[in-house]
């Protein structure tokens, strides 16, 4: 897909990302009035708008870089400053300096991510780091995980200081995430899509903040494990070339 050129305004996909938006900008304020699990949700909500403005935007021919732009600003709000002060007042206060340095660090780094993105050739098909959506939803999971764990309030845990700062590692640094974008929905894959999809929706109104949870966890890991898995397979062909 070409980087779009046009400045042109359409209305659609910047209504949605306006309610992605929102969604972050309502995090933010239940965050502050000490409604975590509210706060968590409002970010995943941003999420869903935030991956229906793109897709609407492709599909009716109304991609703009207007649009890019204003799709970057609103995610640093969702996904930056919402996620990051969220975990600043849930779980990292009690750890002082180090709490809120790690927050900035995962503002700091969102914007990194946002920034590069956009500078980055459009025709590659998957991630390069950690998409910030996916990194503030394992921050709004790992919220509501723990309150189905029956923690009520603030926490503090050394483990969720450490996954801020392994998230924001992760949205600047090289592995490769997959993108979803280029999926192939042939009439051959129509019938398995579907049935995932109906697997995936079964599963996830039995017990929605672990189903969230683990995906999200899944996502985040599958970066590394895939550079993981490269190395080794590069290792593999290495050690064939010489032995051969």
């Amino acid at each position: 897909m070409e980087t779009p050129t046009s400045s042109k305004f359409y209305p659609l996909p910047c209504l949605l990302t306006c309610c992605s938006l929102f969604s972050g900008f309502y995090s933010i304020v239940t965050a502050i009035n000490g409604h975590y699990f509210a706060a968590a949700v409002a970010i995943i909500v941003a999420a869903v708008f935030d991956g229906l403005d793109g897709r609407v935007a492709r599909l009716t021919g109304s991609t703009s870089s207007f649009g890019m732009e204003l799709d970057s600003l609103c995610d640093l709000v969702s996904f930056g400053v919402a996620p990051a002060l969220l975990a600043y007042l849930w779980a990292l206060t009690p750890y002082g300096r180090y709490g809120w340095l790690a927050a900035f660090l995962y503002v700091a780094t969102t914007a990194l991510r946002l920034a590069r993105f956009n500078t980055q050739p459009s025709t590659d098909p998957d991630f390069v780091g950690l998409p910030c959506p996916a990194a503030a939803m394992m921050i709004a999971t790992s919220v509501m995980f723990s309150r189905f764990l029956g923690a009520e309030g603030t926490v503090k845990h050394v483990s969720i200081l450490l996954l801020v700062y392994v998230l924001s590692y992760l949205m600047v640094s090289s592995h490769r995430y997959l993108s979803f974008k280029q999926m192939d929905f042939t009439r051959a894959r129509a019938f398995q899509i579907v049935v995932f999809m109906f697997l995936f929706l079964i599963l996830l109104a039995t017990e929605p903040p672990v189903t969230l949870f683990a995906v999200a966890l899944i996502y985040v890991l599958s970066g590394p494990v895939l550079a993981v898995y490269g190395l080794f397979r590069k290792e593999k062909v290495a050690a064939g070339k010489k032995a051969s």
